[in-house]
Protein backbone atom coordinates (compact mmCIF):
# COMPACT_ATOMS: atom_id res chain seq x y z
CA UNK A 1 0.00 0.00 0.00
CA UNK A 2 1.37 3.51 -1.21
CA UNK A 3 -0.14 5.26 2.41
CA UNK A 4 1.85 3.88 4.61
CA UNK A 5 5.29 4.51 3.04
CA UNK A 6 4.43 7.83 2.31
CA UNK A 7 3.04 8.81 5.82
CA UNK A 8 6.71 7.56 7.03
CA UNK A 9 8.03 10.18 4.87
CA UNK A 10 5.84 12.38 5.76
CA UNK A 11 5.83 12.36 9.81
CA UNK A 12 9.97 12.58 9.71
CA UNK A 13 9.25 15.97 9.20
CA UNK A 14 6.76 16.29 12.50
CA UNK A 15 8.56 17.87 15.68
CA UNK A 16 6.77 19.14 18.68
CA UNK A 17 6.97 22.94 17.41
CA UNK A 18 5.01 21.81 14.65
CA UNK A 19 2.95 20.30 17.25
CA UNK A 20 2.09 23.10 19.39
CA UNK A 21 1.65 25.38 15.78
CA UNK A 22 -1.39 22.68 15.25
CA UNK A 23 -2.99 23.33 18.70
CA UNK A 24 -4.11 26.52 17.89
CA UNK A 25 -4.38 29.41 20.74
CA UNK A 26 -3.92 28.63 24.70
CA UNK A 27 -6.50 27.50 27.04
CA UNK A 28 -6.48 29.48 29.75
CA UNK A 29 -6.80 27.72 33.01
CA UNK A 30 -9.56 28.91 35.16
CA UNK A 31 -8.43 29.85 38.78
CA UNK A 32 -8.59 27.60 41.81
CA UNK A 33 -12.43 27.71 42.99
CA UNK A 34 -13.46 29.16 39.60
CA UNK A 35 -15.97 27.33 37.40
CA UNK A 36 -14.42 26.03 33.98
CA UNK A 37 -16.31 27.92 30.63
CA UNK A 38 -16.68 26.08 28.07
CA UNK A 39 -14.26 26.77 25.30
CA UNK A 40 -16.61 27.73 22.64
CA UNK A 41 -18.15 30.14 24.71
CA UNK A 42 -15.76 32.79 23.71
CA UNK A 43 -15.51 32.86 20.15
CA UNK A 44 -19.68 32.19 20.13
CA UNK A 45 -19.87 35.50 22.16
CA UNK A 46 -16.83 37.13 19.35
CA UNK A 47 -18.96 36.50 16.73
CA UNK A 48 -22.39 37.42 17.73
CA UNK A 49 -20.47 40.82 18.71
CA UNK A 50 -19.25 41.05 15.28
CA UNK A 51 -22.92 40.62 13.57
CA UNK A 52 -24.51 43.08 15.94
CA UNK A 53 -22.21 45.09 15.05
CA UNK A 54 -20.78 44.65 11.58
CA UNK A 55 -20.52 47.65 9.42
CA UNK A 56 -22.91 47.44 5.86
CA UNK A 57 -21.38 44.48 3.32
CA UNK A 58 -20.89 46.32 0.12
CA UNK A 59 -23.46 46.34 -2.08
CA UNK A 60 -21.20 46.48 -5.06
CA UNK A 61 -20.07 42.68 -4.11
CA UNK A 62 -23.93 41.72 -2.71
CA UNK A 63 -25.92 39.61 -5.92
CA UNK A 64 -29.42 39.63 -6.61
CA UNK A 65 -29.81 36.48 -4.34
CA UNK A 66 -28.38 38.30 -1.15
CA UNK A 67 -25.26 36.87 -1.65
CA UNK A 68 -22.19 38.71 0.01
CA UNK A 69 -18.99 38.14 -2.05
CA UNK A 70 -15.92 38.05 0.30
CA UNK A 71 -13.67 35.98 -1.19
CA UNK A 72 -11.39 36.85 -4.38
CA UNK A 73 -9.43 33.77 -6.53
CA UNK A 74 -6.83 35.94 -8.46
CA UNK A 75 -4.86 34.27 -10.91
CA UNK A 76 -0.88 35.21 -11.35
CA UNK A 77 -0.58 33.47 -14.63
CA UNK A 78 -1.56 31.03 -16.99
CA UNK A 79 1.07 29.38 -17.41
CA UNK A 80 2.38 25.70 -15.73
CA UNK A 81 5.11 23.56 -15.32
CA UNK A 82 2.75 20.66 -15.39
CA UNK A 83 0.18 19.39 -17.82
CA UNK A 84 -2.61 17.53 -15.33
CA UNK A 85 -5.02 15.54 -17.79
CA UNK A 86 -8.36 17.20 -15.84
CA UNK A 87 -6.94 20.73 -16.57
CA UNK A 88 -5.43 21.23 -19.61
CA UNK A 89 -5.49 19.66 -23.06
CA UNK A 90 -2.50 17.80 -24.27
CA UNK A 91 -0.99 19.81 -27.05
CA UNK A 92 -1.45 23.00 -24.14
CA UNK A 93 -3.36 25.95 -24.54
CA UNK A 94 -2.74 29.37 -26.65
CA UNK A 95 -1.07 31.62 -24.02
CA UNK A 96 -2.12 35.15 -23.29
CA UNK A 97 0.75 37.92 -24.63
CA UNK A 98 2.32 39.04 -21.73
CA UNK A 99 1.93 42.86 -22.67
CA UNK A 100 -2.39 41.84 -21.78
CA UNK A 101 -1.74 40.08 -18.23
CA UNK A 102 -2.18 41.55 -15.37
CA UNK A 103 1.35 43.83 -14.07
CA UNK A 104 2.07 43.32 -10.16
CA UNK A 105 0.43 46.74 -9.57
CA UNK A 106 -2.83 45.71 -11.46
CA UNK A 107 -3.08 43.34 -9.16
CA UNK A 108 -2.75 44.74 -5.95
CA UNK A 109 -4.65 47.56 -7.15
CA UNK A 110 -7.89 45.24 -8.21
CA UNK A 111 -6.88 43.51 -4.61
CA UNK A 112 -7.00 46.87 -2.65
CA UNK A 113 -10.26 48.33 -4.23
CA UNK A 114 -11.73 44.11 -3.24
CA UNK A 115 -10.79 44.23 0.22
CA UNK A 116 -11.78 47.79 0.98
CA UNK A 117 -15.21 47.02 -0.12
CA UNK A 118 -15.42 44.06 1.93
CA UNK A 119 -12.99 41.10 0.44
CA UNK A 120 -11.61 39.01 3.92
CA UNK A 121 -9.68 36.22 2.10
CA UNK A 122 -7.79 36.40 -0.85
CA UNK A 123 -6.59 32.77 -3.33
CA UNK A 124 -3.75 33.21 -5.39
CA UNK A 125 -4.05 30.72 -8.48
CA UNK A 126 -2.71 29.63 -11.74
CA UNK A 127 -1.52 28.23 -14.02
CA UNK A 128 1.11 27.53 -11.09
CA UNK A 129 1.30 30.70 -9.19
CA UNK A 130 4.94 29.82 -7.99
CA UNK A 131 6.32 30.37 -11.35
CA UNK A 132 5.65 34.05 -10.86
CA UNK A 133 9.27 35.49 -10.08
CA UNK A 134 7.38 38.21 -8.38
CA UNK A 135 5.01 35.84 -5.77
CA UNK A 136 6.66 36.40 -2.68
CA UNK A 137 6.63 40.35 -2.94
CA UNK A 138 2.52 39.69 -3.89
CA UNK A 139 1.86 38.14 -1.07
CA UNK A 140 3.83 40.35 0.90
CA UNK A 141 2.01 43.85 -0.52
CA UNK A 142 -1.01 41.67 -0.06
CA UNK A 143 -0.57 41.57 3.74
CA UNK A 144 -0.10 45.13 3.93
CA UNK A 145 -3.94 45.51 2.89
CA UNK A 146 -6.15 46.46 6.24
CA UNK A 147 -9.22 44.24 6.35
CA UNK A 148 -7.37 41.44 4.79
CA UNK A 149 -7.72 37.93 7.14
CA UNK A 150 -6.02 35.23 4.65
CA UNK A 151 -3.77 34.70 1.79
CA UNK A 152 -4.11 31.57 0.52
CA UNK A 153 -2.34 29.96 -2.59
CA UNK A 154 -3.41 26.74 -4.05
CA UNK A 155 -0.24 25.00 -6.16
CA UNK A 156 0.95 21.83 -7.07
CA UNK A 157 3.68 21.64 -5.08
CA UNK A 158 6.86 21.67 -7.20
CA UNK A 159 8.52 24.38 -6.12
CA UNK A 160 6.33 24.74 -2.63
CA UNK A 161 9.73 23.28 -0.19
CA UNK A 162 12.01 25.81 -1.59
CA UNK A 163 9.29 28.99 -1.97
CA UNK A 164 7.33 28.17 1.21
CA UNK A 165 9.43 29.82 3.58
CA UNK A 166 9.71 33.16 2.16
CA UNK A 167 5.79 33.25 1.55
CA UNK A 168 5.25 31.93 5.23
CA UNK A 169 7.51 35.16 6.42
CA UNK A 170 5.75 37.37 3.79
CA UNK A 171 2.46 36.18 5.51
CA UNK A 172 0.62 33.42 3.68
CA UNK A 173 -1.86 31.78 5.45
CA UNK A 174 -2.73 28.91 3.49
CA UNK A 175 -1.85 26.13 1.51
CA UNK A 176 -3.39 23.84 -1.09
CA UNK A 177 -1.50 21.19 -2.65
CA UNK A 178 -2.64 19.71 -5.78
CA UNK A 179 -1.63 15.92 -5.52
CA UNK A 180 -3.93 13.36 -7.42
CA UNK A 181 -2.18 9.98 -6.70
CA UNK A 182 0.43 8.17 -4.31
CA UNK A 183 2.35 6.39 -6.74
CA UNK A 184 4.89 7.98 -8.87
CA UNK A 185 4.13 6.38 -12.10
CA UNK A 186 0.61 6.81 -12.06
CA UNK A 187 1.76 11.11 -11.03
CA UNK A 188 4.06 11.16 -14.07
CA UNK A 189 0.86 9.70 -16.35
CA UNK A 190 -1.72 12.24 -14.84
CA UNK A 191 0.36 15.45 -15.02
CA UNK A 192 2.24 14.13 -18.06
CA UNK A 193 5.36 15.36 -16.17
CA UNK A 194 7.97 14.21 -13.72
CA UNK A 195 8.06 15.66 -10.19
CA UNK A 196 6.00 13.48 -7.73
CA UNK A 197 9.01 13.46 -4.49
CA UNK A 198 8.96 17.24 -5.05
CA UNK A 199 5.15 17.83 -4.34
CA UNK A 200 5.74 15.43 -1.39
CA UNK A 201 8.68 17.69 -0.19
CA UNK A 202 6.57 20.67 -0.89
CA UNK A 203 3.70 18.53 1.34
CA UNK A 204 6.65 17.87 4.13
CA UNK A 205 7.58 21.49 4.40
CA UNK A 206 4.26 23.14 5.07
CA UNK A 207 3.94 20.45 7.76
CA UNK A 208 6.80 21.30 9.13
CA UNK A 209 6.46 25.33 9.06
CA UNK A 210 3.50 24.40 11.24
CA UNK A 211 0.11 24.99 8.84
CA UNK A 212 -2.61 22.77 9.97
CA UNK A 213 -4.58 21.66 7.80
CA UNK A 214 -2.46 21.12 4.79
CA UNK A 215 -4.84 21.07 2.88
CA UNK A 216 -4.34 18.24 -0.30
CA UNK A 217 -6.91 18.47 -3.35
CA UNK A 218 -7.59 15.45 -4.95
CA UNK A 219 -9.38 15.46 -8.29
CA UNK A 220 -10.99 11.81 -8.44
CA UNK A 221 -11.39 10.29 -12.05
CA UNK A 222 -12.91 6.54 -12.67
CA UNK A 223 -10.38 3.99 -13.76
CA UNK A 224 -7.54 6.61 -12.98
CA UNK A 225 -7.53 6.61 -8.91
CA UNK A 226 -10.77 5.91 -7.69
CA UNK A 227 -9.18 2.75 -6.31
CA UNK A 228 -6.41 5.15 -3.95
CA UNK A 229 -9.10 6.35 -2.03
CA UNK A 230 -8.49 4.61 1.18
CA UNK A 231 -4.92 5.28 1.12
CA UNK A 232 -5.27 9.15 1.06
CA UNK A 233 -7.62 9.08 3.95
CA UNK A 234 -4.65 6.80 5.78
CA UNK A 235 -2.40 9.84 5.64
CA UNK A 236 -4.60 11.81 7.74
CA UNK A 237 -4.33 9.14 10.51
CA UNK A 238 -1.10 10.99 11.92
CA UNK A 239 -0.85 13.91 9.70
CA UNK A 240 -2.45 17.57 10.19
CA UNK A 241 -4.16 17.35 6.10
CA UNK A 242 -7.48 18.01 5.43
CA UNK A 243 -7.51 15.72 2.16
CA UNK A 244 -10.40 17.16 -0.16
CA UNK A 245 -11.36 14.95 -2.73
CA UNK A 246 -13.25 17.12 -5.97
CA UNK A 247 -15.65 15.25 -8.12
CA UNK A 248 -14.35 15.72 -11.83
CA UNK A 249 -15.30 18.75 -13.41
CA UNK A 250 -16.11 19.71 -17.10
CA UNK A 251 -13.97 22.74 -19.09
CA UNK A 252 -12.67 23.07 -21.92
CA UNK A 253 -10.35 20.63 -23.64
CA UNK A 254 -9.98 18.27 -20.50
CA UNK A 255 -12.57 15.45 -22.81
CA UNK A 256 -14.76 15.72 -19.46
CA UNK A 257 -17.02 12.67 -19.24
CA UNK A 258 -19.95 11.72 -16.89
CA UNK A 259 -18.46 7.76 -16.45
CA UNK A 260 -15.35 9.23 -15.75
CA UNK A 261 -17.12 11.41 -13.07
CA UNK A 262 -16.86 9.03 -9.09
CA UNK A 263 -20.05 10.81 -7.22
CA UNK A 264 -19.39 12.37 -3.43
CA UNK A 265 -22.07 9.19 -2.68
CA UNK A 266 -19.85 7.05 -4.09
CA UNK A 267 -16.78 7.97 -2.56
CA UNK A 268 -18.14 8.59 0.98
CA UNK A 269 -20.13 4.94 0.32
CA UNK A 270 -16.43 3.59 0.35
CA UNK A 271 -14.98 5.29 3.16
CA UNK A 272 -17.39 3.83 5.45
CA UNK A 273 -17.10 0.48 4.57
CA UNK A 274 -13.66 0.85 5.53
CA UNK A 275 -14.96 3.32 8.61
CA UNK A 276 -17.94 3.00 9.91
CA UNK A 277 -17.17 5.68 12.50
CA UNK A 278 -16.47 7.86 9.77
CA UNK A 279 -18.21 11.57 11.37
CA UNK A 280 -19.89 14.37 9.68
CA UNK A 281 -18.27 17.93 10.74
CA UNK A 282 -20.16 20.48 11.00
CA UNK A 283 -20.43 22.98 7.88
CA UNK A 284 -18.91 26.33 8.11
CA UNK A 285 -20.89 29.17 5.87
CA UNK A 286 -20.12 29.49 2.59
CA UNK A 287 -17.94 26.44 2.58
CA UNK A 288 -17.83 24.58 -0.47
CA UNK A 289 -16.20 21.52 1.45
CA UNK A 290 -18.48 18.51 3.15
CA UNK A 291 -15.69 17.48 5.89
CA UNK A 292 -15.64 14.14 7.65
CA UNK A 293 -13.17 13.42 10.42
CA UNK A 294 -11.88 9.29 11.73
CA UNK A 295 -12.53 9.24 15.58
CA UNK A 296 -9.07 9.55 16.57
CA UNK A 297 -7.38 10.74 13.36
CA UNK A 298 -5.48 14.02 13.31
CA UNK A 299 -6.38 14.85 9.83
CA UNK A 300 -9.41 15.07 7.97
CA UNK A 301 -11.34 14.50 4.59
CA UNK A 302 -13.02 16.49 2.95
CA UNK A 303 -15.47 16.48 -0.87
CA UNK A 304 -15.95 18.90 -3.32
CA UNK A 305 -19.38 17.95 -4.77
CA UNK A 306 -19.81 20.68 -7.20
CA UNK A 307 -21.31 18.41 -9.97
CA UNK A 308 -23.92 16.05 -7.82
CA UNK A 309 -24.53 18.12 -4.86
CA UNK A 310 -23.69 22.20 -6.15
CA UNK A 311 -23.50 25.13 -3.30
CA UNK A 312 -24.46 27.55 -5.73
CA UNK A 313 -26.46 28.89 -2.88
CA UNK A 314 -24.31 30.18 -0.54
CA UNK A 315 -21.45 30.88 -3.13
CA UNK A 316 -19.08 33.85 -1.82
CA UNK A 317 -16.28 33.72 -4.47
CA UNK A 318 -15.44 35.88 -7.12
CA UNK A 319 -12.71 34.86 -9.59
CA UNK A 320 -9.71 37.70 -11.75
CA UNK A 321 -7.96 35.26 -14.48
CA UNK A 322 -4.54 36.55 -15.04
CA UNK A 323 -5.54 38.27 -18.02
CA UNK A 324 -7.57 41.04 -15.70
CA UNK A 325 -11.62 39.06 -16.40
CA UNK A 326 -14.10 39.08 -13.55
CA UNK A 327 -15.31 35.53 -13.48
CA UNK A 328 -18.37 35.45 -11.24
CA UNK A 329 -19.04 31.70 -11.09
CA UNK A 330 -16.19 29.34 -11.62
CA UNK A 331 -18.46 27.34 -14.86
CA UNK A 332 -20.10 30.17 -16.32
CA UNK A 333 -18.61 31.93 -19.51
CA UNK A 334 -19.90 35.72 -18.75
CA UNK A 335 -16.52 37.74 -18.20
CA UNK A 336 -16.16 41.26 -17.87
CA UNK A 337 -12.31 42.84 -18.43
CA UNK A 338 -11.29 44.82 -15.66
CA UNK A 339 -7.89 45.51 -17.23
CA UNK A 340 -9.02 47.19 -20.15
CA UNK A 341 -11.22 49.39 -17.75
CA UNK A 342 -8.06 49.65 -15.73
CA UNK A 343 -6.29 51.18 -18.79
CA UNK A 344 -8.67 53.41 -20.03
CA UNK A 345 -8.35 55.29 -16.64
CA UNK A 346 -11.46 54.25 -15.09
CA UNK A 347 -11.72 55.93 -11.64
CA UNK A 348 -12.42 54.15 -8.59
CA UNK A 349 -16.40 54.56 -8.60
CA UNK A 350 -16.48 53.25 -12.24
CA UNK A 351 -14.66 50.18 -11.32
CA UNK A 352 -17.07 49.55 -8.50
CA UNK A 353 -20.15 49.79 -10.91
CA UNK A 354 -18.76 47.73 -13.72
CA UNK A 355 -17.96 45.17 -10.61
CA UNK A 356 -21.67 45.57 -8.96
CA UNK A 357 -22.70 45.36 -13.04
CA UNK A 358 -21.16 42.06 -12.99
CA UNK A 359 -22.09 40.67 -9.82
CA UNK A 360 -25.62 41.21 -10.00
CA UNK A 361 -25.86 39.72 -12.91
CA UNK A 362 -24.41 36.43 -11.13
CA UNK A 363 -26.75 33.75 -11.71
CA UNK A 364 -29.25 31.80 -8.75
CA UNK A 365 -26.81 28.29 -9.74
CA UNK A 366 -24.55 26.99 -12.38
CA UNK A 367 -26.44 24.84 -15.40
CA UNK A 368 -25.78 21.87 -14.28
CA UNK A 369 -23.14 19.04 -15.01
CA UNK A 370 -24.51 17.94 -18.64
CA UNK A 371 -25.64 21.57 -19.65
CA UNK A 372 -22.08 22.79 -18.66
CA UNK A 373 -20.34 19.97 -20.62
CA UNK A 374 -21.75 21.79 -23.51
CA UNK A 375 -20.68 25.50 -23.13
CA UNK A 376 -17.88 26.70 -23.76
CA UNK A 377 -15.75 28.25 -21.48
CA UNK A 378 -11.81 27.90 -20.70
CA UNK A 379 -9.76 25.39 -19.58
CA UNK A 380 -9.29 25.45 -16.23
CA UNK A 381 -5.82 26.77 -16.17
CA UNK A 382 -7.06 29.78 -17.80
CA UNK A 383 -9.37 30.25 -15.23
CA UNK A 384 -7.48 30.06 -12.08
CA UNK A 385 -8.47 26.68 -10.12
Amino acid sequence: MAAPLVSRMLRRVLSSRVRSCSSGAPVTQPRPGEPSQPAVEEPSRRRQFLREHAAPFSAFLTDSFGRRHSYLRISLTEKCNLRCQYCMPEEGVPLTPKADLLTTEEILTLARLFVKEGVDKIRLTGGEPLIRPDVVNIVAQLRQLEGLRTIGITTNGINLARLLPQLQKAGLSAVNISLDTLVPAKFEFIVRRKGFHKVMEGIHKAIELGYSPVKVNCVVMRGLNEDELLDFVALTKGLPLDVRFIEYMPFDGNKWNFKKMVSYKEMLDTLQQRWPELEKLPEEESSTAKAFKIPGFQGQVSFITSMSEHFCGTCNRLRITADGNLKVCLFGNSEVSLRDHLRAGASEEELLSIIGAAVGRKKRQHAGMFNISQMKNRPMILIGG
